[in-house]
């Protein structure tokens, strides 16, 4: 989805660093820079207090780097996801796109949501257009530009279907060319698979590396899943369970590339690097749990 488009759609932590590593990024501008960001919401009811989801954040993402984010539940993910995307102004800190000020809705950036965000009086083609027609391109263009996304996510032939007549695995597929047809730099993605079965799930994760690998785009990949995090990213970074969420743990994944995600569990690297990953996770998780039980009783 278009970030001009979700914008009319949605309404609307201590430090976490993301190291920018050396050996690629040379002197460009990093694509994103999240500096002391700090997001507090206010009460949602009578007697309750401010939450604070994450504070002081400072996350740099390499131009053409793939980072997933993995914590509890509550821990401020989609925060940040949304503070990168313009969606979400933060109370304190700066947001730097390839060096430049963030001033509004990030047009650098491509968001693709947990649900998908199909508009379900138009077809396949005409959604995936529909973000180029308000960008301005002809209707021919934007209709050629589609026609073209589709057949590289599997979908020629169903360029004419409605969203209710495409199984769960074909609106991903048409979620993902209405974010790719824009020529994002930075894709922001929110458990883009989630509600997926693991077979349509694997099939999605690997077009995505495909896609990946042939441009390079920034990638702030957010999910629940630690397979799919390590399978899928040059970094994991572990978030700690919230309030006030903080990083408490980074890790380089040094599986060589390209990856096939249901080859890759078995690899000696990947079940290390599960292990390691999941001892301090899990941490985090029963933290999350205990709080929640504790927040029910009172």
């Amino acid at each position: 989805m278009t970030l001009a488009v979700a914008r009319a759609m949605v309404r609307g932590g201590e430090a976490l660093t993301i190291m920018t590593p050396t050996s690629d990024a040379g002197s460009r501008a990093n694509a994103l820079d999240l500096r002391g960001i700090t997001c507090t919401f206010p009460p949602s009811g009578k007697g309750e207090k401010p939450y604070t989801a994450v504070r002081d954040v400072n996350l740099t993402l390499a131009d053409g780097e793939f980072v997933a984010i993995v914590g509890p539940t509550g821990c401020g993910k989609s925060t940040l996801l949304n503070v990168a995307a313009g969606l979400l102004p933060a109370n304190t800190g700066d947001v730097r796109i390839f060096g430049q000020p963030l001033i509004g809705i990030n047009d650098r950036a491509g968001y693709m949501f947990q649900a998908e965000c199909l508009l379900p009086w138009l077809t396949a083609r005409r959604n995936v257009a529909f973000g180029l027609e308000l960008r301005g391109v002809d209707t021919a263009e934007a209709t050629r530009r589609a026609d073209a996304w589709l057949a590289r996510v599997g979908l020629s032939g169903f360029e004419d279907r409605y969203p209710k007549q495409l199984s769960g695995g074909m609106k991903k597929r048409v979620a993902l060319a209405q974010v790719l047809v824009m020529e994002p730099k930075i894709l922001l993605m929110d458990e883009p698979f989630s509600a997926l079965d693991i077979q349509t799930r694997q099939l999605m994760e690997n077009e995505l590396l495909d896609m990946w690998s042939a441009d390079k785009k920034s990638v702030f990949f957010v999910t629940h899943d630690l397979e799919e995090a390590i399978s899928l990213a040059d970094r994991v970074v572990v978030m700690s369970s919230g309030p006030a969420t903080t990083p408490v743990a980074e890790f380089n994944v040094d599986i060589p590339r390209p990856r096939d995600v249901t080859e890759i569990v078995q690899s000696p690297q990947y079940l290390d690097l599960h292990r390691r990953i999941w001892e301090i996770l899990k941490k985090e998780v029963l933290k999350s749990y205990e709080r929640g039980k504790t927040v029910a009783a009172s």
